[in-house]
């Protein structure tokens, strides 16, 4: 393997025309410069320059290799500066998991601003279950990933950084001629004649709602199990019952359902970001992070 630095030697040769003023060029001695040249000689087997009182000509042999060592050193210097376009976060990519919540309130706004100030990274981002989102942590399919925890069941995985961006409250869905839809807080004993709708599948939102009415003193009646939470706004709207959301869920709000607060008495959730323990972040992926923990801090 040819040596990369005795092959900018030559090519400074060729192109300064002898060894001393290559030498000034690459601040070597012109001692240094001709030892240089006789080893990458040795490698070569053949002689690469011909020697005479006025300098120095490349033979056949050095014309071929001093040709290569240029497109070569191009090519490093360009690998170089990828490099530095990298670590400046003027380049690179980064993937990263959500799910729907999040999707539509807080991460377009993170989202906008990482593209204000890195326009050229490449942004990709994949929607999912938190069972899935967490797999592809793991598997490295996604740099990190938004996920969400309640205090009694934390996400408990020794191969995942957490950081937290946020506190989600769970707020109170009526219709927009309920009772309470003046209201700007009520309390979870407040409902327990209510009828109630849920969201269907077991999803999490149900054991807030049988954990807040127990420690409220009631057990809810449910009226209706919704696929989504645009669903379930819209048998709000209709008077069918009331619900229970995260704040973030009510981002795209039906206009004749009204959001109460229901202060302490029902549990919030924590909105994160992860990465894998171990990973080597790259500048785009810590940029990211830090993007999303600054519109973390401004969000409510």
């Amino acid at each position: 393997m040819l040596d990369i630095k005795r092959l900018q030697i030559l090519l400074a040769i060729v192109e300064e025309g002898s060894v001393t003023s290559a030498a000034t060029a690459l601040g070597y001695t012109p001692s240094a410069i001709s030892q240089q040249l006789l080893r990458l000689e040795r490698e070569a087997g053949q002689p690469l320059l011909d020697r005479h009182a006025r300098g120095m000509t490349p033979t056949d042999a050095g014309l071929v290799l001093a040709t290569h060592a240029r497109k070569v050193l191009r090519q490093l210097a360009a690998a170089e500066s990828d490099l530095a376009d990298i670590a400046g976060v003027r380049r690179g990519s980064v993937t990263l998991g959500t799910f729907p919540t999040i999707g539509s309130s807080f991460l377009p706004l993170a989202v906008r601003r990482y593209k204000e100030l890195y326009p050229n990274i490449a942004l990709t981002i994949h929607s999912g279950r938190e069972d899935d989102l967490v797999r592809m942590l793991e598997e490295g399919k996604v740099a990190m990933s938004l996920l969400w925890d309640y205090a009694w069941e934390r996400v408990d995985n020794d191969e995942l950084v957490l950081t937290e961006l946020f506190t989600d409250p769970t707020v109170l869905l009526v219709g927009a001629t309920h009772r309470l839809a003046r209201r700007r807080t009520v309390r979870m004993a407040d409902l327990a004649e209510e009828p109630w709708i849920i969201r269907a599948g077991g999803h999490p939102v149900v054991e807030v709602l049988q954990r807040s009415a127990v420690a409220a003193g009631f057990n809810p009646t449910i009226a209706f199990q919704a696929n989504d939470y645009q669903e379930a706004q819209a048998m709000v709207s209709v008077g069918l019952g009331i619900a229970l959301a995260p704040r973030t869920a009510t981002v795209n709000q039906h206009p004749d359902v009204r959001v109460v607060s229901l202060g302490d008495t029902a549990p919030p959730r924590r909105i994160l970001v992860a990465h894998r323990a171990g990973r080597v972040r790259s500048a785009a992926e810590l940029a990211l992070h830090d993007v999303l923990v600054e519109t973390a801090s401004t969000y409510s």
